[in-house]
């Protein structure tokens, strides 16, 4: 059942709350269990790689070679595989239109400055297969990096029953170009230091269980990673208009994913929420995944009254959720006034499962309010830039007292020396 609050200042906070305490606080049990990880495979490499592949995956790693990704694609039924390269083609497009260009342009001295972009040398690509299988969160890691000219590709994925046709044809379908069968923090310690055949990448990307977010925090620096992603969350702003079985539907989407996970609805109608609560109840009663759709729910999912659509965008705002669906008769209008969010998903004809899977924006998104600061993977998250600055002789002459001035000022002689020298 979905608890209905008034937004009086109080209860919503409980509602913030809640849903931020689910994910924030850092489990030090398994922050030291990743660590002692950590500092095992950065001290002997793949041997302890494979002793934790073998421990707790029952299986050693292994690198997959094309002929079982080609395999793989041909063992898929022709309409997943449709499907499949429907969404890739949707991605690539998306993340062409985002990308940086190099570029120079005059400075207002008379030189010219500018930029230039590179993709990244090598890149890991993280793909969860513990508890099912996500031929998806491949498409959405890899076809991004491709794009952005990331020379190679290196995917790894836990060697479950969940390693299947799907996921390694979705591989295939995205160009990634080496597929390894090894998970958990061993694996993500693999890629951040190097281990026998698995090499060091870069910057690391997508989403894992407890042990793999906090081992991805830990590397960070060492290389670069994406984000800490949370468990996932909904929050649907609606109005009158909005049909209660399709709000209903699209917050069961999200709840199936995790007993953490969230659903809210901010709502200017009260008999929309109780319709929605009804509708809940009824299509939990057919879905598979009821016992932890109920757990989400009861935890961490609720429906707010509010006053008026101001005060539901403020709460948005606030909240910064990981998805946003705005059901409202101008769903457009509001935008502009959204400020924090993921994704957002205009109209009741765009449900979240639209996002996650076809339409071509990524489904990796910053969570548990980090919407504030973070943005969703894409393209640009796989390109690095260099500034470039190019001054002759009659551009630095005229700015040579000022650099000198500046230079002595920190008491960095040298620094004023390397100009001064110049024009002696």
């Amino acid at each position: 059942m979905l608890n209905i609050v008034l937004a009086n200042g109080t209860e919503e906070r409980k509602v913030i709350g809640a849903m931020r305490a689910r994910a924030a606080s850092a489990n030090t049990a398994i922050d030291a269990a990743v660590s002692a990880i950590l500092k095992d495979v950065k001290e002997n490499g793949f041997s302890a790689v494979k002793e934790y592949s073998i421990r707790f995956d029952r299986a050693e790693p292994r690198e997959i070679g094309s002929e079982e990704l080609e395999a793989a694609y041909a063992a898929c039924p022709q309409p997943l595989i449709a499907a499949l390269e429907h969404a890739a083609a949707n991605i690539r497009d998306y993340n062409r239109r985002l990308l940086s260009v190099s570029e120079t342009w005059p400075s207002l001295d008379s030189g010219l400055v500018g930029r230039v972009v590179r993709g990244l040398d090598r890149v890991g690509i993280y793909v969860p297969g513990g508890t099912a299988a996500y031929p998806s969160s491949v498409l959405m890691n890899a076809v991004p990096a491709k794009v952005a000219g990331v020379r190679e590709v290196v995917m790894v994925t836990p060697p479950t029953e969940n390693l299947n046709a799907a996921v390694l044809a979705a591989a295939r379908i995205a160009g990634v170009d080496r597929v390894i069968a090894v998970g958990g923090a061993q694996a993500v310690a693999a890629l951040a230091y190097g281990a026998g055949f698995i090499p060091r990448v870069d910057k690391l990307v997508g989403p894992g269980n407890a042990y793999v977010a906090s081992a991805k925090r830990q590397v960070y620096g060492c290389v670069d990673i994406d984000m800490v992603a949370g468990p996932s969350e909904v929050l649907v702003v609606a109005d009158e208009t909005a049909d209660p079985k399709f709000v209903a539907a699209d917050l069961l989407s999200q709840a199936e994913h995790d007993k953490l996970a969230s659903a809210v609805l901010l709502t200017t109608s009260a008999d929309l929420a109780r319709a929605v609560d009804g509708e809940i109840i009824r299509q939990t009663g057919y879905l598979e995944r009821s016992e932890i759709m109920e757990a989400s729910i009861r935890d961490f999912g609720c429906a707010v009254a509010c006053n008026n659509i101001e005060q539901a965008i403020t709460l948005v705002n606030e909240i910064a959720p990981e998805h946003l669906e705005l059901v409202t008769k101008n769903p457009r209008e509001l935008l502009p006034r959204i400020k924090n969010a993921g994704a957002v998903f205009l109209g009741s004809w765009s449900p979240e499962p639209l996002g996650d899977y076809l339409a071509g924006p990524n489904h990796v998104l910053p969570t548990s309010g980090t919407a504030r600061f973070f943005s969703p993977l894409s393209a640009v998250s796989f390109l690095k830039t260099m500034s470039v600055i190019q001054y002759d002789r009659a551009a630095l002459e005229p700015v040579k007292d000022e650099i000198i001035a500046l230079a002595e000022s920190e008491k960095l002689t040298a620094h004023a020396n390397s100009i001064r020298v110049r024009f002696e």
